[in-house]
């Protein structure tokens, strides 16, 4: 499970779908190519008070905040997703 504050979110996925990050990162060791879930925020200091929030917890709350939203943890796809 990776979670990050990114202003840039298309770009980001775009370059973990194809393995352009450093290999020995997080993300890169593990596969990080999916997204399942996100949150949308009006700024920078709002978005990494969550995310720091989000980093405390526990695996099995992050996996039920995850499921409240996406339930079957489909890939989300930016492009069609209206939301």
């Amino acid at each position: 499970m990776y979670i990050v504050h990114e202003s840039a979110i298309e770009r980001r996925l775009y370059e973990h779908s194809q393995n352009l990050g450093q290999t020995g990162r997080f993300t890169g060791r593990y596969q990080c190519n999916l997204l399942v879930y996100f949150e949308t925020f009006p700024d920078a200091i709002q978005a990494i008070a969550r995310e720091k929030e989000i980093k405390g917890w526990s695996r099995t709350k992050k996996e039920e905040l995850i499921a409240t939203m996406n339930p079957g943890w489909m890939s989300i796809d930016l492009r069609t997703w209206a939301g």
